[in-house]
């Protein structure tokens, strides 16, 4: 009986249904897609913290930075001078540390050893600048293509200034003609490569280290540079007079790689001068719930350290990815409470209306014997259907905008501000040449609306609790009614 008639009465009000069905769809539909958005913005988040970390890094520990020195130079300095014949070509390459701020090798044993700590690994970041130059004898003269200025470059007799950055400017004055080129190195720990810069990326031509290569002359160089200088597997270069051999190219699993070159960490720690020192240590915690404690831990044991964790990435973080998460789980939350408690109410008082219409005939079945609970019992059931529809409804609903951002991905960028230690915690996002700094500290992400199945599960409880709702409210006012009730509501 009870079915027989739930379907006459829904067929027989297929708007009014359709209408509350709705209302419930667009909010558990609102309720999917800033979800599924929200859970993308997380996604791209731990994109941006692993480009600049590593996979399954915790925490990074620099040295603490430094006030510079009084007149210390803001940039390398090359002096390059004419000779007796007409046409003299010279190269000269400048290796950096970076930030001029290194640590001891040791520290990582000593980090390595701290309470809490499962793994750490040692890296060396390079800022190399390579300057290419032909100088020539005769009547000086200036011309200067578009690139980001350094200053501290000295061109050949005229002392003309050069351009340092991302690219290759090319610079002439006082019979001077040369091209400044920038590109970051980061020398890592071959024995152990699943922390550290190259973590990041996989390998997708080639090989990479082993780990008898702890001092071979090779490299690993990532595709963007590849590409840039049409490198490829068994391609040779040159630093400051040492000839490298190109064994492997890497991709990043997300956005841009902000290094160029990787090399064994003993041969960067020769290039860069700095024997036994590294810029970085990776680290790994045993459990994530200890970062905290093992931040302060290695803060507590180990003086003139800054550790950086995760947290503390992300909190430097702006740019439209953070201004579009904060939308989605502030403005978003809110307006989906917003409508679902809109969609709830909308649809308990359609349902109460509705019943207000039934007098003549809830009160002649009351009169026909059916308890309260019996005519009770036949609103929410409809109500519960009306809800499930809308859910179903409303679950495609949100299926289809979760798909859309998904198919359009648009594009947000992630602006990676200092920590204050070692520039980005000490990651590979602060690396780069000078002028190129910048350009690395921003990453470009594609934004997808994954959608779980505990979303949709929430959706489902959200049209059952609408239906209870509904029903509950639509219920409550036929119990009221009584058979006298559908006497008077005859004219």
């Amino acid at each position: 009986m009870f079915g027989i008639y739930l379907k006459r009465e829904l067929g027989r009000r297929k708007k009014a249904a359709l209408v509350i069905a709705m209302g419930l769809a667009l909010g558990i539909a609102l309720v999917i897609t800033v979800n599924s958005v929200s859970a993308g913005m997380n996604q791209a988040q731990d994109k941006v913290l692993k480009s600049l970390y590593g996979l399954g890094t915790d925490m990074t520990v620099t040295k603490a930075q430094s006030a510079p020195k009084a007149g210390s130079s803001q940039g390398p300095s090359f002096k390059f001078g004419a000779t007796s014949s007409s046409s003299s070509s010279q190269s000269s390459d400048r290796v950096n540390t970076q930030g001029g701020q290194a640590l001891a090798s040791s520290l990582v044993t000593k980090v390595a050893g701290q309470k809490g700590v499962a793994d750490a690994v040692g890296a060396l970041t390079l800022n190399v600048t390579k300057v290419d130059g032909s100088f020539t004898q005769g009547k000086a003269k200036s011309s200067t293509t578009s690139g980001s200025s350094s200053g501290g470059q000295q061109g050949g007799p005229g002392g003309g200034t050069g351009n340092s950055g991302s690219g290759q400017p090319q610079v002439q004055g006082g019979g001077a003609n040369f091209n400044v080129n920038s590109y970051s190195v980061a020398g890592i720990d071959v024995t152990d490569q699943a922390l550290g810069p190259l973590s990041t990326s996989k390998i997708t031509t080639g090989k990479t280290f082993t780990t008898a290569q702890t001092d071979a002359k090779v490299a690993v160089i990532s595709a963007s540079y590849a590409k840039s200088k049409k490198y490829k597997v068994g391609s040779t270069f040159s630093i400051s007079g040492t000839k490298f051999t190109v064994i492997g190219i890497a991709t990043p699993n997300s956005s841009e790689s902000t290094v160029d070159v990787y090399l064994p960490l003993k041969q960067a720690q020769t290039l860069g001068d700095s024997k036994n020192k590294v810029t970085t240590i990776y680290v790994k915690a045993t459990d994530s719930q200890q970062i905290s404690a093992v931040k302060s831990t290695i803060q507590k044991n180990i003086s003139g350290t800054t550790v950086t964790t995760s947290a503390d990435l992300a909190s430097t973080v702006s740019g439209s990815l953070s201004t579009a998460s904060n939308l989605a789980t502030s403005v978003g939350k809110w307006l989906s409470i917003a409508v679902l408690i809109a969609a709830f109410l909308v649809a308990a008082l359609l349902t109460s209306s509705a019943v207000s219409r039934r007098v003549r005939e809830f009160g002649t079945l009351k009169a026909l014997g059916w308890p309260s609970r019996k005519v009770t019992r036949q609103v929410v059931g409809e109500s519960m259907v009306n809800g499930l529809i809308g859910g179903a409804l409303g679950i495609a609903l949100g299926l289809v905008a979760a798909y859309t951002v998904t198919a359009i991905s648009p594009k947000l960028t992630a602006q990676l501000g200092s920590t204050g230690g070692g520039g980005m915690g000490g990651g590979p996002g602060g690396q780069g040449g000078p002028g190129r700094q910048a350009a690395s500290n921003t990453l470009e992400i594609a934004l997808n609306a994954p959608v779980s199945l505990t979303t949709i599960a929430l959706a489902v409880g959200l049209a059952v609790t609408g239906g209870l709702i509904a029903g509950a409210m639509g219920g409550w006012r036929a119990s009221r009614m009584r058979p006298a009730d559908a006497l008077r509501s005859v004219s």
